[in-house]
C-alpha cells in the first residue's frame, strides 16, 4: 500500500484511512486517487472491519484537486482530469457500496470534488468547530464530481445545493451542521476522540443489518448517482479544456481572483 493513504485496522476493527499528503493539503490527483480506491478495496476485502475512520494529515483534510499537477498538464489537462475524475468517482462510489459505515473525520478545509465530495460520500461526518467546507469547482470554471450534483442535493435539498454550488460559499462547521452537511460537531481538540467513539459504537452492531441497511439507504440515491456519474466526467473533461479554466488554476496559484472571459 502506498504512502499517500495508509490504512490501518485496529484490535476493534476500526479502520483508519488517512489521506497522507500533508504538504498539498491531500490535494488529489491520479496516483493519490488510484491509492485511495486501493485502500477502500483492502478495507472491503478485510473482515475484522466494522467500520471506517476517514482523516486526513496535515492542517487540512482535504483541499480538494492538486492544482499545481492540474495546470502542469497544459493542453492534456482534459485527458488527465478525465483519468482522475473516473478515479475519484470509483473511490466515492465504493465509499458507498461499502457494508460497514464511512466516519469521515473533518479538520481544516474539505474542498472541491476531493474533500467536499469525500463529506458527501461518507455515511457520518464529524468536523472540528474550526471546520471549513466549500464545493468550489465553479470558481475555478469547472462543475462538480465525484457524485456531488446528487449526494449534496440529498443531503441539504435542492436550494440550498444550488446555492453551494453556484455561489461557493465558504461554509463553517456550524452552518454545515444546519443545513444537514454533518452529524456532529466537536471542539478541534477533541476530534479525534469524538471521531473514533463514535466509529467504535458500530463495532457491536450486528454488522449484516448494518450493511443491508447502509445498501437500502444508499440504493435509493444510487441509481441517480449511477447515471449522473458519466455526465459529471464528461463536463469536467469538457471544462478543463477551456480558458477559464486554466485561468481558474493560475489563479488559485498566484493566490488572487480570477479574471473569467467565457471562453
Amino acid at each position: 500500500m502506498t504512502d499517500l493513504v495508509r490504512v490501518d485496522v485496529d484490535d476493534d476493527g476500526i479502520a483508519h484511512v488517512l489521506l497522507n499528503s500533508p504538504e498539498t493539503s491531500n490535494g488529489l490527483d491520479v496516483p493519490f486517487l488510484q491509492a485511495l480506491h486501493a485502500a477502500i478495496m483492502r478495507v472491503h476485502g478485510d473482515p475484522r472491519v466494522r467500520a471506517v475512520l476517514l482523516s486526513g494529515a496535515g492542517k487540512n483534510f482535504c483541499a480538494g484537486g492538486n492544482v499545481r499537477v492540474f495546470a502542469s498538464k497544459g493542453e492534456q489537462l482534459p485527458d488527465y482530469l478525465r483519468e482522475a475524475t473516473a478515479w475519484l468517482q470509483i473511490a466515492a462510489a465504493a465509499l458507498t457500496q461499502l457494508n460497514v459505515p464511512v466516519i469521515a473525520s473533518v479538520h481544516g478545509f474539505a474542498a472541491g470534488g476531493g474533500g467536499f465530495g469525500l463529506v458527501c460520500a461518507a455515511d457520518f461526518v464529524i468536523a472540528a468547530d474550526t471546520a471549513k467546507f466549500m464545493s468550489g469547482a465553479v470558481r475555478v470554471g469547472m462543475a462538480p464530481d465525484a457524485g456531488v450534483s446528487v449526494t449534496l442535493t440529498q443531503l441539504v435539498g435542492l436550494r440550498k445545493a444550488m446555492h453551494i454550488l453556484l455561489t461557493n460559499p465558504v461554509l463553517d462547521a456550524a452552518e454545515a451542521l444546519e443545513i444537514g452537511l454533518l452529524t456532529k460537531v466537536v471542539a478541534a481538540a477533541d476530534l479525534e476522540t469524538e471521531s473514533l467513539a463514535y466509529a467504535r459504537q458500530f463495532t457491536t452492531t450486528a454488522p449484516k443489518a448494518i450493511g443491508a441497511t447502509k445498501r437500502l439507504v444508499w440504493g435509493g440515491v444510487g441509481a441517480t448517482l449511477a447515471d449522473r456519474l458519466p455526465e459529471e466526467a464528461r463536463t469536467v473533461s469538457e471544462l478543463s479544456g477551456t480558458a477559464d479554466s486554466r485561468e481558474g488554476l493560475a489563479a488559485v496559484i498566484e493566490r488572487r481572483e480570477p479574471k473569467f472571459r467565457g471562453e
